[in-house]
């Protein structure tokens, strides 16, 4: 269970890895959170509670990444645990609980904002386990 960081010039490529795709989602959201900040530093003082839809996939990791992002920089708040179940019907929802604490830019190291997730470049394979790869436009 990991991610990491392609090579790209301008923006941040992230690579997920997991066994379920609830761990990668789980995975997908910290890696933004470390990509705005240092995470190491985030305490577990504050819950909050985050639900995503998306009609499929693709559509809840961009709805998933745009709130995660909105989560931290728009509410300036950083998770440090995230736990979520995913549910599928006639699409797809995330329900998350997240638990963190608000950003102290002085704390937390601020390192770049992220303007928006896209599709351009997203991937997601469940072939033994889950792999996803999507861009953050920096």
């Amino acid at each position: 269970m990991s991610y990491r960081y392609l090579e790209h010039a301008t923006d941040a490529i992230i690579e997920v890895e997991a066994p379920t795709l609830e761990e990668a989602f789980v995975l997908a959201g910290k890696s933004v959170v470390d990509t705005i900040l240092d995470s190491k530093l985030v305490e577990e003082k504050k819950e909050r509670t985050l639900t995503v839809t998306g009609k499929d996939l693709s559509y809840l990791l961009y709805n998933w990444l745009e709130e995660m992002i909105i989560l931290t920089i728009t509410d300036g708040f950083a998770a440090k645990k995230i736990s979520l179940q995913i549910e599928k019907n006639s699409s797809y929802r995330i329900t998350a609980v997240l638990t963190g604490e608000d950003i102290s830019f002085e704390k937390h190291h601020f390192k770049v904002e992220i303007k928006s997730p896209t599709f351009h470049l997203m991937e997601i394979k469940q072939e033994n386990g889950v792999m996803m790869r999507f861009l953050l436009d920096l």
